[in-house]
């Protein structure tokens, strides 16, 4: 690790600045210092009643954060009003100027760590769901998955939307059927990437999760047929169209099932909720309570968790 990043760390830490309202004052106030120069004088930071930091702001935090390629809200008035506010900021004008006394700063590397440390902030928080009872299941669904999707654009190389999709089947599968009858597999251990026939084995039906169907998985799907056993490709809605295409380009029209995730979810719940909406959320909650199971068990990452809210 460099020495920025070392002593940025070493504050951090000291201050305990890890949560929204200390990580948006010091990546704004970075830019702010930005404009100064050394020594930093903590006067010219404050408001003209003394009373706050100036510059803070929601419109200016998420201008900052979007540079960084950093799309979601952290702190809606930027963390003006957020307590300690005023002791950190000294803090950290007298841990810059004591830096500045030993060595030149990299203000741009400096503001680079704190954005950084936001996406880390973000990453570590569970996905929400909220069940409104005046909106359709498949429509909180969508926004749920839309989290997972801002999520992998921040983060390349984490399929956030594939190993919800492929564990919220497991948890509904779960729910349905009892435990010995398929086997759940984490997410090192995909379909895609083995030899086995298919993320969920069912008696003779195969399951295969993905949220981009392709020709490889419209092979595998042939394999399954073959093989004497009925494929089901689940996917997100957006998708389904392009399975369809694919396995009638295959030859296989009407030979493969294809299924959207939110359907396959909601048509769960409401049966099993008897269609009664007051009894809707207890069983969206069920299935994402053993959801949350299936990541402690199966997977090293608790960000992939689901906090439920009911409204």
């Amino acid at each position: 690790m460099s020495s920025t990043y070392n002593r940025l760390k070493e504050f951090q830490i000291k201050n305990n600045a890890f949560t929204k309202g200390p990580l948006a004052l010091l990546i704004q106030l970075t830019r702010k210092i930005q404009t100064k120069t050394f020594p930093l004088n903590p006067v010219d930071f404050l408001t003209e009643n003394k009373g706050q930091v100036a510059g803070l702001g929601g419109s200016n935090l998420k201008k900052i954060l979007k540079e960084h390629g950093i799309t979601r809200t952290l702190a809606s008035e930027g963390g003006r009003t957020s307590r300690g506010n005023m002791g950190l900021m000294m803090k950290y004008i007298k841990f810059l100027n004591e830096w500045h006394s030993v060595e030149n700063i990299d203000l741009f590397e400096v503001e680079k760590f704190w954005a950084n440390e936001v996406r880390n902030y973000f990453n570590n928080q569970p996905f929400t769901l909220t069940a409104d009872p005046a909106r359709t299941i498949g429509a909180s669904l969508n926004e749920l998955f839309e989290q997972a999707k801002r999520r992998q654009t921040e983060n390349p190389g984490t399929q956030y939307l594939g190993i919800m999709i492929q564990h919220l089947v497991a948890a509904k599968l779960s729910i349905i059927l009892p435990a010995d009858v398929f086997e759940i597999h984490g997410v090192s251990v995909a379909d895609s990437s083995t030899e086995r026939s298919g993320d969920f084995v069912i008696n003779r039906m195969i399951l295969h999760c993905t949220t981009a169907p392709g020709e490889p998985l419209i092979h595998k799907c042939k394999e399954n047929i073959l093989a004497g056993c009925s494929p089901v490709i689940i996917t997100i809605f957006d998708r389904v169209r392009t399975a369809l295409d694919l396995a009638t380009d295959a030859g296989l029209n009407g030979r493969i099932e294809v299924w959207d995730i939110q359907q396959f979810l909601s048509t769960n719940v409401n049966e099993h909720s008897l269609f009664n909406d007051i009894e809707r959320n207890a069983k969206l909650s069920d299935i994402i309570e053993k959801y949350n199971a299936i990541i402690e068990e199966k997977e090293s990452d608790p960000s992939l968790k689901i906090k439920f809210i009911a409204k």
